[in-house]
């Protein structure tokens, strides 16, 4: 099925539920739970569109069919904040069964309109530290998901910049406080560390807007030397496209977090397996769908990691890929 037609389908159940007659959705008594979903992308990001299609799929095979029996509503709130906080209050105004979060600001967004609603989040990085849960074992509210990246990670992406990259001598870690987890501060002190281990110059760049990410691209490329590692924020999800073409035009060396951007021409990334953290999270829907409480369900870490690196960009880049990175690469894009 098309990403459009698939969110359409999703638009289209949710905005006539109210005059379909129950009959014509259940079987044999059958209720009609409803989920909503707010996410930081925007409504034409192919990639949420295939997760959520997973999504859809893993929640049938348990028994909640899309139209028959549950009710989806999609807010996507592109990156900006205005609209996420927007877009949260509808959400909670229509009094869903439960909502799904993607990330953190979007999850900040829910708990500040509900203390009632069951919210189960992925993609985020760290649930206790941002408030949402008392602790990954035992939540403790009406909080409760599945996380992505550990703080240790900053330090592994400094670590492969330099193995794909040995000569870079400075780097720089760019985010949006807006977005990222702890306005950023989650990832530094990892970063900072790796960079005095490896004898690196750490650059801390904070970035608000398209004009300040080609600014710290262009002043990375203007001093030799220089490489960036993207934090993992919804902010550089969204503008991942614009940070590759900045990186490629000023020959800057980068290491990101998903697989989905050497797919898309970045050079290198290592990360969790996004898809299989979207292929888990169904069954905490279906069991807070059929009575459980999330402050009974512990947080999950993820459980599979992938590195990716692309060829071509690095050839475009000067740079010979190490055979110590292709013995690890689960994706080797020619």
């Amino acid at each position: 099925m098309r990403r459009r037609d698939f969110i359409a389908g999703l638009g289209s159940l949710a905005a006539s539920s109210a005059a379909w007659p129950l009959a014509a959705r259940a079987q044999q008594g059958e209720s009609v739970r409803r989920i909503g979903v707010l996410t930081g992308v925007s409504e034409n990001d192919r990639a949420f569109a295939f997760a959520l299609s997973a999504f859809a799929r893993e929640l049938a095979g348990l028994g909640w069919t899309v139209g028959r029996n549950v009710l989806v509503d999609v807010r996507f709130f592109a990156g900006n904040v205005d609209r996420m906080r927007t877009f949260a209050k509808e959400l909670i105004d229509i009094q869903p069964d439960l909502i799904l979060a993607d990330t953190t600001p979007a999850t900040a967004a829910l708990q500040r309109e509900t203390l009632v609603i069951p919210i189960v989040f992925v993609a985020v990085s760290d649930p206790v530290g941002s408030g949402f849960v008392a602790s990954l074992p035992r939540p403790g509210g009406n909080i409760t998901g599945f996380t992505d990246t550990e703080a240790s990670m900053a330090g592994k992406w400094l670590e492969l910049l330099i193995e794909i990259a040995p000569g870079v001598r400075r780097a720089a870690i760019m985010f949006n406080p807006d977005t990222a987890p702890g306005g950023g501060s989650y990832f530094l002190t990892s970063f900072e560390a790796a960079a005095r281990s490896l004898k690196m110059e750490p650059m801390i760049a904070r970035v608000h807007s398209e004009a300040e990410i080609e600014t710290v691209m262009t002043s990375l490329g203007r001093e030799p030397l220089g490489g960036l590692v993207a934090m993992p924020d919804a902010y550089m999800h969204l503008h991942r496209a614009l940070i590759i073409m900045l990186a490629a035009r000023n020959n800057v060396p980068a290491v990101y977090w998903t697989k989905l951007i050497p797919r898309a021409g970045g050079l290198l990334s290592y990360g969790p397996d996004l898809l299989d953290i979207w292929l888990r999270a169904p069954l905490y829907v279906d069991r807070i769908l059929r009575g459980a409480k999330p402050a009974d369900l512990p947080v999950q870490r993820p459980v599979k990691f992938e590195m990716a690196v692309n060829f071509k960009t690095a050839k475009a880049l000067g740079l010979t890929v190490p055979r110590s990175i292709l013995l690890r690469a689960d994706d080797v894009i020619e």
